[in-house]
């Protein structure tokens, strides 16, 4: 059996290492996990029925997102060589060579043309989707690249570096047009709001910020967790910014950088948190092994997800909102309904 039907969710088994992340596809059909076993996953999310193993990475698969048409999952391995794959088949369609350390990082273009990774080899590459070609090499950070997000109209692409700084790209060119700094750690997340008028950046030095990516000002700096900031993340309506710490705690934030509230309960380090598609709920994963559901506008926890058996390490919510997907180091995922 690859799942098993419990109070509340789905267990999706069959990985035999911890799983590092989980996604749905766009239409919300199809999840995708990816696991330190070498292989990735696609389910059906309806049935939590296992469709097709993803196998040829030599090493751990860290994440394997959907491409935005839903026809393609890019994974990416400390086997160096990120892989482009047919989600209707489950058949590899391009190995992208070039990388020269484990490949970390990895982001679609909105339109789906371009997929950026990120490397321990400190350089953002950029591929041409369809073709699996490489389309440039953007380099300048001078520590491992963590990740990347592209704005939503694709015009722009920011990186998050081990060297304490963030980048930000223009994709169709290469070239760097503004470079973050100001951390004082290394820089773990980076995203920009639905509008792209703001960035917003993770750090191991305690704090997130928020810059404008037109010119590359810090616009706030928002202070408050007592330890390594994992996680940044912005609602789908712009208005809250989340921060996930080391301190157990996840925190709140208006678009502007004002706190709004802190969201207690976690007994070990919060990894990161998702937003759900309204922005009315926040969901929150934690090492403690459990998931927190949150109201937003009022910082009460709402619901409990208990039954993992190891640290809680991604999460994501359907399209529709009406189930949670999580991953975890005790080598299962789940789907939740809410």
């Amino acid at each position: 059996m690859s799942v098993i039907e419990t109070a509340g969710a789905r267990t999706l088994t069959g990985h035999t290492g911890a799983v590092n992340s989980v996604a749905f596809s766009p239409d919300g059909a199809r999840l995708s996990t990816a696991s330190e076993d070498k292989s990735a996953r696609v389910w059906d999310a309806a049935t939590g029925e296992l469709m097709h193993t993803l196998t040829g990475h030599a090493d751990a698969v860290f994440a394997a997102p959907f491409s935005p048409d839903g026809a393609q999952i890019a994974t990416v391995s400390a086997d160096l060589t990120p892989r482009l794959w047919n989600v209707a088949t489950g058949s590899c369609s391009h190995e992208l060579a070039g990388h020269t350390v484990a490949v970390f990082g990895v982001a679609f273009s909105p339109d789906g043309s371009i997929l950026a990774t990120t490397s321990y080899d400190e350089t953002i590459r950029l591929w041409d989707v369809a073709t699996g070609t490489p389309a440039s090499v953007l380099e300048g950070h001078s520590d491992i690249v963590y990740a990347a997000a592209f704005s939503r109209d694709g015009a722009l692409l920011a990186t998050a570096g081990g060297d304490g700084t963030a980048r930000v790209w223009d994709p169709a060119s290469g070239t760097c047009l503004r470079v973050l700094t100001g951390h004082t750690g290394i820089v773990s997340a980076v995203t920009f709001s639905p509008q792209a008028a703001l960035a917003a950046t993770a750090s191991f030095d305690g704090t997130a910020r928020l810059w404008d990516p037109a010119t590359g000002n810090c616009l706030r700096i928002l202070s408050g967790h007592a330890d390594t900031v994992w996680s940044v993340v912005v609602s789908p309506n712009g208005l809250v910014v989340a921060t996930s710490s080391e301190d157990a705690t996840v925190r709140l934030w208006d678009a502007a950088g004002a706190p709004l509230r802190t969201l207690e309960g976690h007994t070990d380090s919060a990894f990161g948190a998702a937003f759900s598609p309204d922005s009315a709920l926040i969901a929150t994963a934690s090492s403690d092994t459990t998931v927190r559901l949150w109201d937003v506008a009022t910082g009460k926890c709402v619901r409990t997800l208990e039954g993992h058996a190891g640290a809680v390490s991604s999460l994501a919510f359907s399209p529709d909102g009406r189930d949670l997907a999580t991953a975890s180091t005790d080598e299962t995922a789940r789907l939740w309904t809410l």
